[in-house]
Formats: structure tokens, C-alpha cells, sequence
């Protein structure tokens, strides 16, 4: 079995729980892979974040944002999160039940090949020639700057049928997970996790629509002009500048396996607070 682990940087106690998960797991059973910078502070064998996908389980220790970097390139391989932040809709293991609770995990794997999971939704954004890495959280069309004069012309299409045609700072898509994330900022509406859907948020739109909560199968096209440059991103960490008048396409990505208890939704609300 290979197990990889991403710590969160420049934090201790990430770095030392990291250390303790690495020690209690290693063995002629397990080997304990970790990204370059895990793998340095914690002397164990280097994998790069993109190939967290040849893992058999990957580990996450710290916030919600060191989870969303883990995910970046773990594929289809079962996550689990240890909470090291304030939240934690990503991250549901406690750091004091971390070693038990990963160590579980791993002896599962052993005896029956499988880790029991439940599927998280990403979307995915693309162009013509390009497509982002599936996102947990969102994907964001914007102008080059946030603010009036930086702005976008949008339209809009879901399922072929104009939604909304404006000018404004963006737009974004969020999973459920993510609309307590970005989403809310710009005041877009909470999803419960049980609901298949994409929330379509418009950005300081001119007149705009309401935000509007799609189905995960519909088909989501943005054409972009009005501008010289936009840019589109994924999760807040994968950026790409684009050059308008172009096309853009949202559709549902391959969900992510995320391993450990389930998320005490209303309970990690009230942590928004």
C-alpha cells in the first residue's frame, strides 16, 4: 500500500502530526510517500502533488485550502482530512484522532483492497483548447482586475437557453461544497451537501440575475467579450488568462473520494460565524 501525505507548509504541527502518521504507518506493508515539501521535513520518499493519484490513500493535514491542493492531482484515490484550521467542511478527522483514525483506514485497505469513501461533486471549466483541473470548490470567469473598469461582458447559456447576457466583474460556478466558500461572499446562496447541483453566481453584474442553482448534468456555456484579457481559474490556486471574444464550457468533473467520517454540516456552519 502507498500512502501519501500533504502537511500544510510553514506549519509545526502539521509538520509533526505528519511525522507521527509517517512513523506509525510505515512498514513492510505501507510506504509513506509525501509531496516534496512533506517529504522533506518529514524524511520520507517524494511525490510530486500532480501524481497523488498513483497513492493508494492520500492524507491531508491542515485547512480546507491544503485539502483542495491534495485533491489537485489525487484523481480518483480516497482522501482524508485532518482539521488543522477553523472549519473544516474538507477536513472532518480531529488531530486527536488522526493516527487512529488514518492508521483504520490503512488496515482496511489491507485486508479487502478497498477504503470506504463518499463522492464529493468538482466542476470543470474549459475552453476550446484548454480545459483546468477539476474543482472541488468553484471555477471563476473575471476580468483582469475586480471593479467596474475592468469588467466583462457575459452571457450566459444553461442547456442552450440564455439565463443571463450582462456586464460585470465575473462569474463563478460552485459545487455545493464551495458555496460556502466563495459563493457566499459574493452573497451567493448555501447548498446542502445532499443537493446534485451548481450554483451560477454573477459577480457585481450590472442588472444582473439572482444567483441560480442548476442540475450537475446541465450544460453550462459563458461567451466573454467586451474586454481585452479575462481569467479563468479553478479552486483559487490554477489560473489562466484568456483572450475574449471567446467561449468557456462548465460541466460536472469526475467527483473526488473523501475518505473519514462524514461532514457535520450545520455544525461547521456555525463555525462561519
Amino acid at each position: 500500500m502507498i500512502v501519501g501525505i500533504v502537511a500544510q507548509r510553514d506549519n509545526n504541527r502539521a509538520i509533526e502530526l505528519a511525522a507521527s502518521v509517517a512513523e506509525r504507518l510505515a512498514g513492510p506493508q505501507t510506504d509513506v510517500h509525501g509531496d516534496p515539501r512533506t517529504a522533506s521535513d518529514i524524511d520520507v520518499a517524494e511525490c510530486d502533488v500532480q501524481s497523488m493519484d498513483e497513492c493508494d490513500l492520500v492524507v491531508s493535514i491542515g485547512g480546507d485550502g491544503t485539502f483542495l491542493f491534495a485533491a489537485k492531482g489525487a484523481g480518483s484515490t480516497p482522501i482524508i482530512g485532518v482539521n488543522l484550521g477553523e472549519v473544516g467542511f474538507l477536513n472532518t478527522v480531529t488531530p486527536e484522532h488522526a493516527i487512529e483514525t488514518i492508521e483504520g483506514e490503512a488496515v482496511q485497505y489491507r485486508e479487502t483492497g478497498t477504503i470506504s469513501h463518499r463522492e464529493v461533486p468538482r466542476v470543470r471549466l474549459s475552453g476550446s483548447d484548454w480545459g483546468l483541473s477539476p474543482a472541488l470548490n468553484e471555477v471563476l470567469v473575471q476580468g483582469h482586475r475586480r471593479g467596474h473598469a475592468d469588467g466583462l461582458n457575459l452571457e450566459i447559456r444553461v442547456d442552450g437557453s440564455v439565463y443571463d447576457s450582462t456586464r460585470a466583474d465575473g462569474v463563478l460556478v460552485a459545487t455545493p461544497t464551495g458555496s460556502t466558500a466563495y459563493n457566499l461572499s459574493e452573497e451567493g446562496p448555501l447548498v446542502h451537501p445532499q443537493i446534485d447541483g451548481f450554483v451560477i453566481n454573477i459577480m457585481a453584474g450590472r442588472k444582473a440575475m439572482p444567483p441560480l442553482i442548476v442540475s450537475e448534468d446541465a450544460d453550462i456555456e459563458i461567451a466573454i467579450s467586451g474586454a481585452a484579457a479575462a481569467v479563468v481559474s479553478s479552486d483559487g490556486s490554477e489560473h489562466r488568462t484568456i483572450t475574449p471574444p471567446t467561449e468557456v464550457t462548465v460541466t460536472a468533473a469526475e467527483p473526488a473520494k473523501v475518505a473519514g467520517p462524514g461532514t457535520a454540516f450545520f455544525e461547521a456552519l456555525g463555525k462561519l460565524e
